[in-house]
This record gives structure tokens, sequence and C-alpha cells, in this order.
């Protein structure tokens, strides 16, 4: 069984806000400015995914200046060209790209990314804006998923009411055959909002980085009636602790088969990943 994690930042940001650095080193504690300088070498987090028991990570790109931070493309790209284990998703924000078709078809045949990550939380847009069609239309062309960020966050600046599930039901309708995967499930406030999308629409994920494994079936009780729409994550390294995530994850009271779809196979289907 493959496990992969679809959820991955990397340690090192060009610019991070102060409430994520903050956040961060929360999270961490003193031992976070140690954990930026170590992972930020491809080889180290390759070796703490071996500790982990992870096959693969999705790594994200991330352009959101004013709640996160930023750490671009290119930089993503040279991570991930050191290993095939390491898995490219592009970030492009909406707000300040000319052309953002051009700009994702250029990343994806020129680059090498397999998919792309939308913030519409940190970047301020509803995700059914007809401003977004061109950019869903070539992501749907290029036969790659779009991940989006959807419930809420800590981080200052973030705008909430851009991340309701129900605002991707037009683009699962419209675009019958793009890949969407919810980042979060909705979390918190929309985690039956999250369910609904993935149950109606064939072509919707429910993605669970970030949320306490341990709690998975009190906030999805009937999770195994949609089991090929469950994909883990991490949101490494805003978690710090992914092995003993996935140790909880195996010790849900699910079916085996059940625990190796949300831990790697159902994302390695999307993936083009052989099992």
């Amino acid at each position: 069984m493959p496990v992969i994690d679809f959820h991955v930042h990397t340690a090192y940001y060009q610019s991070f806000t102060p409430s994520c650095y903050d956040f961060l080193q929360r999270q961490w504690g003193n031992e976070y400015k140690e954990a930026i300088r170590k992972y930020s070498s491809p080889a180290e987090f390759l070796g703490l995914m071996d500790e982990a028991g992870i096959d693969y990570a999705v790594i994200l790109a991330e352009l959101a200046p004013i709640t996160t931070g930023i750490i671009d493309n290119n930089y993503v790209h040279h991570f991930c060209s050191q290993s095939p284990r390491l898995i490219p998703f592009a970030s492009i924000n909406p707000g300040t790209a000319t052309r953002p078709d051009q700009e994702l078809e250029d990343l994806v045949r020129k680059q090498g990314f397999r998919g792309l990550k939308l913030y519409p939380t940190y970047q301020h847009f509803y995700p059914n804006e007809p401003k977004m069609y061109p950019l869903y239309a070539k992501a749907q062309e290029l036969r790659i998923p779009v991940m989006l960020h959807l419930g809420t966050s800590v981080f200052v600046n973030s705008r909430l009411k851009y991340g309701d599930p129900i605002f991707i039901d037009d683009v699962a309708c419209d675009f019958p055959n793009l890949v969407l995967i919810q980042c979060h499930s909705g979390r918190p406030l929309w985690y039956d909002a999250a369910l609904t999308m993935a149950r109606l629409h064939p072509n919707v994920y429910m993605e669970i980085s970030g949320l306490p494994p341990q709690k998975l079936l009190y906030y999805f009780p009937e999770l195994e009636r949609l089991i090929d729409k469950v994909i883990y994550g991490s949101d490494w390294p805003g978690v710090p602790t992914i092995k003993e995530n996935i140790r909880i994850i195996n010790n849900l009271p699910l079916r085996e088969d059940s625990k190796r779809k949300i831990l790697g196979d159902n994302a390695a289907r999307l993936l083009g990943l052989a099992t």
C-alpha cells in the first residue's frame, strides 16, 4: 500500500506573515527555527517521510502575501526536482495573475507541475466567480486536479466567507471532468456541505488535512459510504506529528481496504501512480 501525503507545505517560505510564523512557532515550540533550516533540504525531508512511512508527498506552492506568505512555484519546482517522491502542485493568485490559464499551462507543460492549489480564503475570491472559469477550463484540458482551501483559517486577513464548499457546486457542474479536491473538508463550519458536495458530484473529493484524525468518524459518521472520495493530507508543518496521525488512522474502526484508500490508494489513482 502506498502512503501519500496530499497536503504538504515547505518548511522554508520566501516570506512569512507574522500571524503565520507565530502559529507555526507555537506548533513547534523552540524547535521551529531548526526545523526551517533542516527541512529546507529535500534530502532531510525525504528522511522525515521515511520515518513516518510516507511514500509520496504533494508539495504545495503558496502565493498568499497578506495572509500566510509566499513560497513560489520556482522554489517548489526545484525542491521537487530532487526526487520523484516529491510531487509539485502550483499556486496561482487570481487577483494578481494577468493570464492565469496561460501561466498554468506553462507550469504544467514546461516545469512538470502535477496539479494546482487555490486559496479562496487567503486570496479573497469565491470559487465560482466567472474570472476563475478560464483557469478551470485549462486545468480540465490539462487533466490535472485542482485543490481548494475550503473551510476556516486562523490567520490574520483571512476571509472565511470564501471557504464555504457550496461555491464549488457550480464549478463541479460546469466542469464535470475536472477533479476538485476540498482541502480540510469544510473545517469546522461546513463539514456537512463538504460531504454533500462529494456525495453529489463524481468529480469532487474530500481531503482531511488539518483535521484531528481521532475525530474523523465523529465529523463524518458515515465516512465509509464515500470511502473512494477521501484523501489523506497532513498540512505539515502546521501539523508536525505526521507519523502519529498515520498511526491513528490505521487504528480507526474502519475496514482495512478503507484505510488503504484514505492513506494512499485514492490519491494514487488521481495522480496516476502505480499501486
